[in-house]
């Protein structure tokens, strides 16, 4: 299948390397954020592994109002643009309503799309005319294939600069299952694809703060399969402390075990690129 390569920064997702979408699921306080980015930087330069820094301002769909949403736009911003001049990370960033478009697209060079959200079409339109590259996630309601409707809509408003990832489906009784269909799918629509690892193993209906909340045991051969099965890029949120995270603290993974989680990975890349 041939993938249209999209610029990140120096990063070229689509072509030979792979690639990681990293950080905090939300923005926790500044010196967490740039312990991680710190470490993250680490294991790029030790791996030679591309990394897009990634964590949220706000999060929107939390299932109760007294669980941490994150710092807002204007505070989230602020941390995010330091990161970016003190380690030079892309950035990526979600977004939840059209007005955010434009103060996210003067920081960021990642807006990405939340997975329930993939089918609004004037949010993704504000998105598209900021000319940042849009990461629309599959939406656990949607066929892989009709993942076509949300990349038409960003195309028709002038902005082909596009990435697809993979979170599951949603199949009752709070888990997500994780289809490599939606992977091949995906892929002939064109546009790199990454595989969300961490959501994917996400238990819904708990609170994150549970252990029960995920299913951390799963990682390592979901993410396996998901490179086996030929996706450009992984996305791995990660924590210093994931049990003190604000949010998602039972899908997170450390940030100190992810070199070793991330070695395997690029080897199985390697291997598959040959079998394409």
């Amino acid at each position: 299948m041939s993938v249209k390569k999209v610029k990140v920064g120096s990063i070229d997702c689509g072509a030979d390397n792979l690639f990681l979408i990293s950080g905090p699921c939300v923005i926790e306080e500044e010196s967490i954020m740039l312990k991680t980015a710190e470490e993250l930087k680490k294991i790029s330069e030790c791996l030679g592994v591309a990394v897009i820094y990634k964590s949220s301002f706000l999060k929107d769909n939390r299932s109760s109002l007294s669980y941490y949403q994150g710092p807002g736009l204007e505070e989230g911003l602020k941390i995010l643009a330091r990161i970016k001049k003190d380690f030079g990370f892309p950035i990526l960033t979600d977004i939840h309503y059209p007005d955010q478009a434009k103060p996210v697209g003067e920081v960021c060079d990642v807006l990405q799309i939340p997975a329930y959200l993939c089918m609004q079409s004037g949010l993704l339109v504000a998105a598209a005319q900021t000319g940042k590259v849009i990461n629309i996630k599959h939406g656990q309601f949607l066929a892989a294939e009709n993942m076509k409707h949300p990349v038409g809509k960003c195309v028709d408003a002038g902005n082909d600069q596009i990435i697809l990832t993979e979170r599951g489906y949603t199949m009752g009784y709070n888990d997500l299952i994780v289809d490599p269909r939606a992977f091949y799918h995906m892929g002939k629509l064109g546009y790199p694809v990454v595989f969300d690892i961490t959501h994917s193993i996400r238990k819904y209906g708990i609170p994150s703060a549970d252990s029960k909340g995920g299913a951390r045991e799963f990682l390592p051969v979901l993410s396996r399969a998901g490179v086996a099965a030929g996706v450009d890029g992984v996305f791995i949120e990660v924590h210093p402390e994931p049990e003190k995270a604000l949010c998602d603290a039972a899908s997170q993974l450390s940030v100190y075990q992810l070199e070793e989680f991330m070695k395997p990975l690029i080897e199985l890349h390697a291997i598959e690129l040959k079998y394409r």
